[in-house]
């Protein structure tokens, strides 16, 4: 019975979210039936006591982050720096390979530190042009998109800003660069694999005679792309590469500059010294830290053209911040919750039986991925409940932190990308293609994500390569 109440709460929390219905809303209402159905009485102190302080201590941690990403995006986009760089590259690549072209650069503006809400809005009247000249069937479209977006820029090239790579290092005292070798042999294989699939399909549907679409049949159409940019690419391309230079230089230089595991505050007017541990936001300051100066070097290079728009845009990029930020913070309480109830001990022991600690951390967060339909909430659910024990379970079998970082983090982006997954659904909308259209294609990257960690983890055992 513990289980199927743990069961039933996470089944309708999944149903929620593919019915549109607001997380932020049903996360608290689901974990406190939850606990209601466990012990009535508990209810109160549980909301108060154990899913409000685990909002407040994840907000406290990561909304800097979702608010300065949200930022430097909306800035790349009103600054006209993301239209120039889809230009250059469409004119590097060719429209004839659009597939490629508009995964490079999808995945050029994730690596960069675009959320992929903002890639996704500054990508497709692109896409959208390069499918039509080429007559390649627009239902691809979301797809290509996705796989520069949702898969190796997400959780598995050394150093991404994106939030799937920096919550594991509070966990587990590592930085954004964990693993990168492997991290590295993942987004090569992703990618690879990714690229010829979709161009088995575009292969299978021209020869059934599909293109681009009936007019007709095509919904939120783009309005004709202009064909020259009013920002140099290599200008526009410079915020991208501050934030992943200064990120690393960052990663490298904090832990030097700050003495000692803790840093403490003590002014005249506290009652008592705040103390902070290094370990656990390090990462955390060196990408806050990046994203400051790429939004510095937008304002040099554009400040005018910023400056116009900058009201309505860092609205919107604030707006756009709190809602992120609230759906994985209620998610991470909500798997707080979930994790304190009975029948949750009961699916930990029984993971606890999985004898690899790799294979088990990796089963472990895409499930609850997949059933939250979240990357960062499933993350979330799983090391706030089993940190702990997979760092356990890795020292004693000697397997680095770093390895633990890269599998947790791309395990998030496997099973998470199920119908339900608001990435997904903005995605579609965005296109203004349905499921039964478009989805297919995203869920064999879907699979391709999946089946890549358990790769990678083969190869850690095989070479031992980090």
């Amino acid at each position: 019975m513990a289980v199927a109440i743990a069961a039933l709460s996470l089944i309708l929390l999944m149903i929620a979210a593919y019915r549109g219905m607001s997380v932020i809303v049903m996360a608290p209402l689901l974990a406190m039936l939850a606990v209601f159905l466990t012990d009535p009485a508990a209810v109160p102190a549980a909301f108060s006591g154990l899913f409000m302080e685990r909002v407040a201590s994840f907000l406290k941690l990561y909304f800097p982050v979702f608010l300065l990403g949200a930022l430097f995006g909306k800035l790349v986009e009103i600054s006209g720096f993301s239209r120039a760089i889809v230009t250059a590259v469409i004119g590097v690549i060719g429209a004839g390979r659009a597939i490629p072209a508009i995964m490079a650069v999808t995945a050029l503006l994730t690596y960069g530190g675009v959320s992929v809400f903002v890639a996704v809005f500054a990508v497709y009247p692109f896409a959208a042009e390069m499918f039509r000249r080429a007559d390649i069937p627009k239902r691809l479209a979301p797809a290509t998109i996705g796989l520069g977006a949702l898969t190796f820029t997400m959780d598995a090239l050394p150093g991404t800003p994106q939030i799937q790579n920096i919550i594991p290092a509070s966990f587990f005292g590592t930085t954004t660069w964990a693993a990168p070798v492997l991290g590295l042999i993942g987004s090569v294989f992703i990618a690879a694999t990714g690229l010829a699939y979709l161009g088995w399909r575009r292969r299978a549907m021209l020869a059934a005679g599909e293109g681009y679409g009936a007019p007709e049949t095509l919904v939120n159409e783009p309005e004709a792309v202009e064909e020259e940019a009013s920002v140099h690419p290599l200008i526009a391309l410079l915020p991208l590469v501050v934030v992943g230079v200064g990120n690393l230089l960052l990663t490298l230089a904090i832990p030097r500059w700050v003495a000692g595991e803790e840093v403490s505050l003590s002014l005249s007017g506290m009652a008592e010294p705040v103390t902070v541990k290094v370990a656990q936001v390090s990462a955390l300051w060196a990408v806050e830290g990046a994203l400051l100066l790429g939004i510095g070097t937008i304002l040099l290079f554009a400040f005018r053209t910023v400056a116009k728009r900058f009201a309505d845009g860092s609205r919107a990029a604030v707006g756009g911040a709190l809602l992120a930020g609230m759906n994985t913070a209620v998610e991470y309480g909500f798997g707080a919750v979930i994790a304190a109830l009975p029948g949750f001990l009961v699916v930990k022991d029984a993971l606890r039986s999985i004898p690899n600690p790799l294979v088990n951390e990796a089963i472990t967060v895409t499930s609850l991925a997949g059933i939250t339909g979240s990357a960062s909430g499933g993350l979330s659910i799983a090391l706030a409940a089993m940190a702990e024990q997979f760092v356990a379970a890795g020292d004693a079998a000697g397997i680095p932190r770093d390895v633990l970082h890269r599998v947790a983090s791309m395990a998030s982006g496997g099973m998470d990308s199920l119908p339900h997954n608001g990435a997904v659904i903005t995605l579609l909308a965005v296109t203004g293609l349905t499921h039964r259209q478009a989805y297919k294609d995203i869920f064999a990257l879907t699979l391709i994500k999946t089946v890549t960690v358990f790769i990678v983890i083969t190869v850690y055992y095989v070479t031992g390569l980090v």
